[in-house]
């Protein structure tokens, strides 16, 4: 049963997607649509200073490093705005992506590439901790943004949900906040920037609502150029003027003093300026190695996540040529050919995720064998697969983890070890093959990502932020190298770029070097590295980068046995996959290429959002005065968060007049799993009265907090049947009844003498 119409409301998500899958950004509130609920949540209530903060003990050590993020967010926006929310601001934390997708705050499904979600009726903010505190960090900072964008444009009576953000143009509102929690300098923005450059295909201001234009990025793009030509403080003034007004081309005349053509031409002036010197010292996506993969089309020109095999035949990879769904492919990593497809979670109900945006395949060392990381029936598993024949021979459900990510088979067949979430946050694990058992390798706060076996099976690289975060100010550090051991959980640093991210790790066929991808210069290329002495050689050197859907999702395989790299590279909208001889290739350096991930102009005015990412400690609580944030248990209690649009009916016969009409209202807890509708319709009647016989009423509750939901109507729908006749000679004149009921069905009577 759907609530009216009426009880549509926008609702703004944080996709960390790379725009190929374009995402929506609204939905209708849909009365008694239920999800699976895999997981009994037990929620709590933490009140800070301005947030009460929705969380279940799974998730707890992760929740008060967020509750700390969540009000530094606020000193920094009600600063940058000149602005307090009016009221409290509810926070929904989840303790993983599987989690948060079974949510009944947000109606129907929510795609892998969701990473938060605000609402406008409530101003509900709703997210998944994402593991690295980097990722919840931005994408904390992303919604609350939305918050305050719906409660400056609301204004001060107007109905719950209404508000001026509704009207305004997705790359505006997604746009404003990816600047505003990343700020003027962004890998993969720069790199859309480059590519488009490169092309010529640069939007005018006026085309970016068209959904082929990624509002994230785009948007970013156009409010990095805004804050730096023009300042950063008129950015909240065109925030309030647009809620106002709506038309673009209105704002930026009102504000800035030029129309909306004027600005896209001096817009992509500077983005030449910036990037050509650029474009012309790089080498162009399409001669990075030799091509193998291949995307046709941007719906369907997703090829991510390569795994080669070790014996370099088989690559891999994760794509979206099957429309419906990302699923895994094995193709000829000789000619691309694709010979198998080995997941459908399209059509498999077992099935839900393959983690395709964090993670990528791992081979046997026999190249016969693929695991991948799955979420079948609600819970993370280890799925084995025959390669070749497609069979699934083994599914190993992991207990003990929320999420797992980025497999890595050791070499002597052993165990898989992998990053894991846990309370919120990412460890990494080894599961033992032979035995069934998992062992956890580290317990912190820090992020350790996209694990690799040594040849030997004894030693494990990994991206980690261990030596550059500290957790006492939530500073977030660059990634760096490190290697720990599988018996001792020993770790040592690799040293390879001071302020720069170096991730993915690759081992070489000896053990001796280290394959990696660093963004030192601003573009994401292939380099090597020397365990003994620290040695760096540049392998690529890409005018967009060796990249995959985010700036942290895995982007190269080195088939162990042959040295060969398979590696994800953006081009011309789309990701495909490239093939080099890793050990004997090597790049000419750019020597006049640094800062590429800075977005125009390239002559910035002093940046004031630049200046507040840059300061951990400003708005940030002190650890110590969480002892004195009180934490509750959740008591559901319904509110009312939607009326159906009123009707009022009046009608006149030969027997007289009528007049009715109709309301309805929507009431629902703060989480969702309780909600009511209500609704009542009232008619005179033929003789113009009212009465309780002429009144249909409905109320209708249900409970979606348990795996086996359930929910109850009853109601009243009057139904007044009669007839009368006459006779004029000796023809009858038959008359209809009256039949008042809510279908509004009219049926005819039997003809009386």
């Amino acid at each position: 049963m759907k609530v009216p119409h009426s009880f549509h409301a926008v609702v703004v998500c944080c996709l960390v997607t790379g725009g190929l899958l374009v995402p929506t950004h609204s939905s209708a509130q849909y009365f008694g649509q239920n999800k699976v609920q895999y997981r009994k949540l037990d929620f709590k209530v933490l009140r800070t200073e301005h947030f009460d903060i929705y969380f279940y003990p799974e998730e707890r050590t992760g929740t008060k490093i967020a509750a700390r993020m969540a009000e530094r967010w606020y000193a920094r926006l009600s600063k940058f705005f000149h602005h307090e929310l009016r009221g409290r601001q509810p926070l929904i934390l989840y303790a993983s992506p599987t989690d948060f997708q079974q949510t009944n705050v947000i109606p129907g499904d929510l795609g892998e590439g969701t990473g938060g979600v605000t609402e406008p009726i409530r101003r509900r903010i709703v997210l998944p901790l994402a593991g690295p505190l980097g990722d919840t960090d931005h994408v904390l900072g992303h919604e609350l943004v939305h918050a305050f964008q719906f409660d400056i444009t609301t204004p001060i009576g107007a109905p719950a949900g209404q508000n001026g953000a509704e009207r305004l143009p997705l790359w505006f509102i997604e746009g404003m906040a990816e600047y505003l929690s990343l700020g003027p300098v962004n890998l993969n923005t720069a790199m859309w920037m480059r590519d488009a450059a490169r092309q010529e295909r640069l939007p005018a201001i006026k085309d970016l609502d068209n959904p082929k234009y990624f509002p994230y990025r785009w948007g970013q793009a156009f409010w990095a150029y805004v804050g730096g030509t023009y300042g950063d403080d008129l950015i909240p003034l065109m925030l309030s003027t647009a809620g106002a007004a709506g038309d673009m081309n209105t704002v930026t005349k009102k504000v800035l003093g030029v129309d909306t053509k004027e600005l896209s031409e001096a817009w992509h002036a500077s983005i030449h300026q910036t990037y050509d010197r650029i474009l012309a010292a790089t080498t162009p996506p399409s001669g990075a190695g030799r091509p193998v993969i291949r995307g046709t089309e941007q719906s369907t020109g997703m090829n991510v996540g390569p795994a080669i095999s070790p014996d370099g035949k088989w690559i891999a990879f994760l794509s979206s040529r099957g429309l419906l769904s990302v699923d895994l492919y094995v193709a000829d990593a000789a000619t691309g050919e694709v010979v198998r497809k080995l997941t459908s979670t399209a059509t498999d109900p077992h099935v839900s995720s393959i983690e395709f945006i964090y993670s990528a395949g791992t081979w046997d060392s026999q190249s016969r064998q693929l695991a991948i990381a799955t979420v079948a029936s609600g819970r993370p598993a280890l799925a084995i697969y025959d390669a070749l024949s497609g069979r699934k021979e083994r599914e190993i459900s992991v207990a003990g983890v929320d999420q797992i990510l980025n497999p890595t088979w050791a070499p002597d067949g052993h165990a898989i070890a992998f990053a894991g979430l846990s309370q919120g946050l990412s460890d990494l694990y080894v599961y033992d093959l032979m035995g069934s058992r998992l062992q956890r390798l580290t317990n912190d706060a820090f992020a350790e990502l996209q694990p690799a076996w040594s040849p030997d099976s004894r030693t494990i690289a990994f991206a980690t932020d261990r030596f550059t975060t500290n957790l006492d100010t939530l500073a977030i550090g660059k990634y760096e190298l490190a290697t720990i051991d599988a018996a001792n959980a020993r770790v040592q640093r690799v040293q390879t770029f001071d302020g720069a991210d170096s991730i993915n790790p690759q081992w070489s066929r000896d053990g001796r070097q280290l394959y990696f991808v660093s963004n030192r210069t601003g573009i994401a290329d292939l380099y090597s590295v020397s365990i003994a002495n620290g040695v760096t050689a540049q392998l690529t050197n890409v005018s967009t980068g060796a990249s995959g859907i985010t700036s942290s999702s895995p982007v190269l395989s080195v088939a162990s046995m042959r040295d060969v790299a398979a590696f994800s590279v953006y081009n011309d909208g789309k990701y495909d996959i490239h093939t080099i001889d890793a050990a004997s290739g090597r790049a000419p350096v750019a020597r006049d290429v640094d800062n590429a991930a800075v977005l125009p102009p390239a002559m910035r005015r002093d940046s004031q959002v630049a200046a507040m990412l840059a300061d951990p400690s400003f708005g940030l609580p002190p650890q110590q005065q969480q002892a004195q944030d009180q934490i509750t248990d959740y008591k559901p209690s319904l509110a009312l968060e939607g009326i159906g649009q009123p009707s009022v009916a009046v009608g006149v016969n030969r027997f007289g007049s009528t007049i009715g009409g109709g309301l309805s209202f929507y009431f629902s807890d703060l989480l969702g799993n309780h909600s009511l509708v209500t609704a009542v319709q009232l008619n005179s009647g033929i003789g113009n009265n009212f009465s309780p016989k002429d009144t249909a009423a409905e109320a209708a509750y249900v409970d979606q907090s348990h795996r086996w939901q359930w929910g109850i109507i009853g109601g009243q729908v009057p139904y007044l049947s009669g007839g009368i006749s006459s006779t004029v000679g000796s023809t009858p004149q038959t008359g209809l009844c009256r039949s008042i009921n809510s279908s509004s069905i009219v049926r005819p009577s039997k003809a009386r003498r």
